[in-house]
């Protein structure tokens, strides 16, 4: 009689899956992390931050009046 031994079982498949933060997009919305906060046109421009593009720091819509995606630009 002749005895083979048995094999062992291969390893099960290790999948590793790293997070990642998304991007972002620059969608200018309220609602943003950023800290910089101006409460009208006036106190914006006399921080020197005016006229602020939608998804920079400070850009808020209720600053654009024409929705034009420029905070107080005029």
């Amino acid at each position: 009689m002749t005895v083979t031994p048995e094999s062992e079982p291969e390893p099960a498949a290790t999948v590793t899956v790293t997070a990642q933060a998304e991007a972002d997009t620059g969608s200018g919305s309220d609602a943003d992390s950023d800290s910089t906060h101006y409460a009208d046109c006036t106190e914006a421009r006399a921080a020197g931050a005016a006229p602020i593009q939608g998804g920079e720091p400070g850009y808020a819509s209720h600053l654009d009046r024409d929705n034009d995606g420029v905070a107080y630009d005029s």
